[in-house]
């Protein structure tokens, strides 16, 4: 099948919410050796992925904590069944990082197009470091790290503090260190500069792009409040326990 009706495909599929069947239309176009993704396929791409593991994420995080209440009479099913959803849970990171690695990483030309896929590949290690544990959960953290890293010194040289690649990654990669690394201090430092320099040039913002800034922005600060309010003594906000840290695509 042709590169455009693959595409076509995805998008129908993304509106039916078939979400299985548009990441293997996708992976068909990504999985092309010599072709460099357009901008409208990179995000077809990682939003197919994205919900295929966000659903397996979202389970897992019910039968765990099912799981933690302790039913001892069924205590080997619930086992079996996260065991289960981890099984598919690793089956979709690593389809998509070896994609990642062997395709999209070298084909990209654009310094963009490389902060998005080094994101998009830290956080499909810091997917897999939710769940591992011991070494495997180490290996996972420290891929993820490099990951974050490398995207963020192309980032941090080549694209505007208010592109929201940036500050999606700003954000995620807050979030590893918030939820992986039990790094507050790092977390919170990193998406308050990222906030920070946002505001200072808010004004440079492209019409095309504010909606998705502001919006990461938005959460950034969401994040910040519920990391600072957690890390205070004396707090007892009775709500506090429900609300998420955020992440993005």
């Amino acid at each position: 099948m042709d590169r455009d009706s693959l595409v076509f495909l995805a998008k129908l599929a993304e509106q039916a919410e078939r979400y299985d069947e548009m990441v293997d239309h996708m992976k068909a176009v990504a999985n092309n050796h010599n072709v460099e993704l357009t901008v409208e396929e990179r995000n077809l791409l990682s939003v197919a992925y994205k919900n295929v593991i966000g659903s397996r994420r979202a389970s897992w995080r019910v039968i765990s904590s099912i799981e933690n209440k302790g039913d001892s009479e069924r205590s080997e099913h619930i086992k079996a069944y996260r065991q289960k959803i981890e099984g598919e849970l690793v089956d979709i990171c690593n389809d998509i990082l070896t994609i990642i690695e062997n395709n999209l990483i070298p084909n990209s030309s654009s310094e963009e197009g490389k902060v998005f896929y080094y994101k998009m590949k830290g956080d499909y290690h810091r997917y897999l470091a939710e769940f591992q544990v011991d070494d495997e959960r180490k290996e996972s953290s420290d891929k993820a790290l490099e990951s974050y890293k490398q995207a963020s010194t192309i980032a941090m040289a080549e694209l505007p503090p208010t592109h929201p690649i940036r500050l999606g990654l700003a954000l995620n990669f807050s979030v590893f260190y918030y939820e992986i690394l039990n790094s507050p201090d790092r977390a919170c430092n990193l998406a308050k500069q990222a906030f920070d320099d946002a505001i200072a040039e808010l004004d440079t913002l492209s019409e095309e792009s504010y909606k998705d800034s502001t919006l990461i922005m938005q959460l950034l600060r969401d994040n910040l409040t519920l990391w600072t309010s957690d890390q205070e003594p004396d707090n007892t906000d009775a709500n506090q326990g429900d609300m998420n840290v955020q992440d993005v695509e």
